[in-house]
């Protein structure tokens, strides 16, 4: 920055702003520098924690300037030491959104806990983050120590989304390096302990968000989730070619909204068509995880923060989850050849 410039003044800085006792800035930099300013970014939050009326401060490290697109597969390139302590990170991730991919995620997560694992979730949707209502989730997280945040706790797993950071009706209107700096940073500095999986909840797409997960840290696999119709199914498999792009694993293939099951008459419709997903698994040959039918009741738990496996384990839909996470981990272990956590599931 130019010498005797104001730092809120320099023309990098864009910010701060400050929404409900969360004050967020943003550090225009580039690639290279990006490593010379851990210093500046530290004593910048600690500058604006100090603001009156500023409970937690949020500093991003951006890079708007123009550049040739990143190329995926970089399988000799290292990865940063981030993770250090999680056996495996599972993105969950559909090819387009309204397909039921957030509460899939939260209902595995709990269902891997069920099965006696340790788990956390990661919210990489920075633009429309799911996980706090999703899991009834309020407040801020808290700084630990060693300067790194804390996970927040929900029904036994660990979470952290952008959405317990801003207001729930803040416009995220981040440029793509921001998101994907502030992706990275819910990485690398979060203090997620020692999970034997950590779930990522990934946007729908395949844009700047699944490149930073990519690249920020070695994916064990992914689960890709649609509906049975075919709009759906088209985007799902360019999330499977992504993956298989950057030599990650399709741990499997979960059918959402298969049919719904009308309270009334008790009859099962086909709102989306039927076996398009599995079908797609079938011909793709990637495992296929179970179809999960659309209900009120699921419906209803999602949106009062206690999952259907948290609210009704013994129910079909809670069982259905318990045993498609039990898959999951099947395949995750059978798929690695490096895992050696003592830890079984249940029933083993």
């Amino acid at each position: 920055m130019p010498d005797g410039t104001p730092f809120l003044g320099a023309p990098q800085v864009s910010g701060p702003v400050l929404s409900g006792g969360r004050i967020s800035l943003s550090i225009m930099t580039t690639a290279a520098g990006a490593a010379s300013l851990g210093e500046t970014r530290s004593k910048a939050e600690a500058a604006l924690r100090a603001i009156p009326g500023a409970e937690t401060a949020f500093v991003t490290l951006t890079n708007d300037a123009a550049a040739a697109p990143p190329v995926l597969k970089q399988p000799n390139a290292a990865k940063p030491a981030v993770l250090a302590e999680v056996a495996h990170v599972v993105a969950v991730a559909s090819g387009k959104g309204g397909v039921g991919k957030s509460t899939t995620a939260v209902n595995l997560a709990l269902g891997l806990r069920a099965n006696g694992l340790k788990v956390g979730i990661l919210d990489a949707d920075i633009h429309g983050p799911s996980i706090p209502t999703l899991l009834a989730l309020h407040g801020q997280p808290r700084m630990g120590k060693d300067r790194r945040l804390l996970p927040m706790q929900s029904n036994g797993i660990s979470a952290m989304s952008m959405g317990m950071m801003v207001d729930a009706e803040t416009a995220m209107v981040w440029r793509g390096p921001m998101v994907m700096s502030a992706i990275t940073q819910m990485l690398a500095e979060v203090n997620w302990g020692a999970l034997d999986v950590l779930i990522v909840d990934m946007p729908p797409g395949t844009g700047d968000a699944q490149l930073a997960i990519a690249q920020g840290t070695k994916l064990a696999g992914a689960v890709i989730v649609s509906t049975p119709q075919d709009l759906a199914l088209i985007d799902a498999r360019r999330g499977i070619a992504m993956f298989k792009k950057v030599d990650v694993p399709i741990l499997g293939l979960i059918e959402n909204m298969a049919h719904f099951t009308c309270n009334d008459c008790g009859k099962q419709h086909a709102l989306f068509g039927t076996g398009g997903a599995e079908a797609e698994a079938k011909r793709l040959n990637v495992p296929f995880l179970g179809a999960v039918p659309l209900t009120m009741d699921l419906r209803a738990a999602s949106d009062s923060g206690q999952p259907i496996v948290v609210r009704d384990p013994e129910g079909p839909l809670g069982k259905l989850y318990v045993e498609m996470a039990g898959a999951l981990w099947a395949n995750l272990v059978a798929s690695s050849s490096k895992y050696q956590s003592p830890r079984k599931l249940q029933g083993a």
